[in-house]
């Protein structure tokens, strides 16, 4: 995006504009930490010039805030940042510039300026995640889910900051699906099973991930994998997030975004 001006004498300059970026964590690229890829960001919008605007004090930090950064290790095709500018730029070329300074497999997918209030914490009250599970059978899995569904709460612990909390699963599953997998064209030896698994899961504190869903579909029905793997190869990627329709959609906290006159009209 070329050189951009120097911060003013005495202070940073103020935020003049807002843009929120939608970007992918995908290959062995989700195994980055989202503190390593928070420094990967912010050298990246170094490296493409971008006006980013500071915070004040001794200290100053880009204004970047990030919106429910996925688990490591989890691929994902919708995680949101925001950025604040010091100098108005147009969206897609911010896209493109921050495209090109990231690793592939860190990906810019698309940048939308910000023209209405709250912020991207508010839109975000779900997530549409699928799971692979290889050694699984779709039969296997469709008992299981099932067997959770017929629950009114699903109890599991996992170890957190704050020590071994134990939660409910089953209130934070707002759908919850298995996906027939796909069967081998004729005269090809299908391989080991792999079912596959549909999820969408609310926002709640503490957060339910996609393994703890996982774990359980194990206290329910004792899902294990037939093959020889563990449930811990399986692949999660999320799909979407944001705001959760009484239908059952998910919103893209991008969408009021896109377009302005529209806003403008409601």
């Amino acid at each position: 995006m070329g050189r951009t001006k120097n911060q003013p004498e005495g202070g940073q300059a103020p935020v003049v504009q807002r843009v929120r970026v939608r970007y992918a964590k995908r290959g062995p690229l989700r195994f980055t930490s989202h503190r390593d890829f928070a420094r990967a960001v912010e050298r990246a919008i170094h490296r493409a010039g971008v006006p980013i605007a500071f915070s004040q004090g001794f200290t100053p930090h880009p204004k970047i805030s990030f919106a429910s950064a996925a688990p490591t290790g989890v691929a994902s095709e919708a995680e949101y940042l925001e950025l604040g500018l010091r100098e108005r730029v147009e969206p897609e070329a911010l896209c493109k510039a921050l495209d090109a300074a990231l690793s592939p497999g860190l990906d810019v997918l698309e940048a939308v300026e910000v023209h209405t209030a709250g912020s991207l914490a508010d839109r975000i009250t779900a997530s549409r995640w699928r799971i692979e599970l290889p050694g699984v059978s779709d039969d296997q899995l469709s008992t299981a889910v099932a067997a959770f569904v017929a629950q009114s709460e699903v109890l599991v612990e996992r170890l957190t900051k704050q020590g071994r909390r134990t939660f409910d699963t089953r209130d934070a599953v707002a759908a919850i699906e298995a996906v027939p997998s796909q069967t081998s064209p004729p005269g090809v030896v299908a391989t080991a099973p792999c079912a596959i698994l549909d999820l969408v899961v609310r926002q709640v504190t503490p957060s339910v991930r996609p393994d703890d869903v996982l774990s359980g579909l194990r206290v329910v029905a004792d899902l294990e994998p037939s093959a020889p793997h563990s449930l811990r190869s399986a692949r999660a990627t999320r799909l979407a997030q944001g705001t959760l329709t009484p239908q059952g959609e998910i919103v893209d906290p991008l969408e009021a975004d896109r377009d302005p006159v529209a806003i403008g009209e409601r």
